[in-house]
């Protein structure tokens, strides 16, 4: 299993830092790791911005892909409301341009329907991040605001070419995140390409409160596909 840091995030560097990242560069990033690690094709599991990245990927790169779990992509173009959550989406990247992160984030979540961020469970150590955690998440949320959010809503699926792909995409949404932005996104997307979406416990981010469980269903999808 592999994980990665997307370009400008993490450990990950780009060579300018003033420029946009889209799904496609992104998709193209994926496509070089891949063929360094010789795992071609791989099953890849992408939530919000990670699955519209995944999207692009088996467009544009079918040979690289067997399985892509895309859970919640915010595609929003396939939304009716389209043209309100585009003005959302700008306002909130306007907000960051004048008046910086910290009133830009909680306008972003308040769009996206979300709520505050994932929590811990139950019984487990309170996470205290250290100095440079705090700096390193500052850091990621502010090449999300400034040069993520934007270019990953604006991404337009190429239905005709998914639908013809010959990777299996499997369209996924969270139990408890019904009617919110990258939710409902989601259930268009499925409704366009097939079969329904699948459910996976938690919200937006159950991947992260309930791994074990997201897990198991993720491993059920991968190794017995229907």
């Amino acid at each position: 299993m592999v994980t990665y840091d997307p370009r400008g995030i993490g450990h990950s560097t780009r060579e300018d830092p003033t420029q946009d990242i889209t799904p496609g560069q992104q998709a193209d990033d994926v496509h070089r790791l891949l063929s360094a690690l010789g795992g071609s094709p791989a099953d890849i599991f992408g939530s919000s911005g990670g699955a519209v990245v995944g999207l692009a990927l088996v467009t544009a790169h079918p040979a690289d892909v067997r399985t892509l779990v895309a859970h919640e992509p915010p595609v929003i173009d396939l939304l009716p409301d389209r043209d309100q959550v585009r003005a959302q989406i700008q306002d909130v990247y306007d907000t960051y341009q004048t008046d910086g992160l910290h009133q830009a984030m909680p306008k972003f979540m308040a769009h996206a329907g979300l709520g505050d961020p994932p929590g811990q469970q139950p019984g487990a150590p309170a996470w205290q991040p250290t100095p440079e955690q705090v700096a390193t998440m500052r850091a990621a949320a502010e090449v999300f605001l400034a040069h993520l959010l934007r270019p990953t809503t604006s991404y337009r699926p190429d239905l005709e070419a998914l639908r013809a792909a010959t990777p299996r995409v499997v369209v996924a949404v969270g139990a408890t995140s019904k009617g919110q932005l990258a939710h409902r996104s989601a259930l268009a997307l499925a409704g366009r390409l097939g079969p329904p979406a699948v459910e996976f416990p938690g919200d937006h981010a159950g991947f992260v409160t309930m791994p074990d469980q997201c897990a198991q269903l993720l491993d059920q999808l991968l190794t017995h596909p229907t």
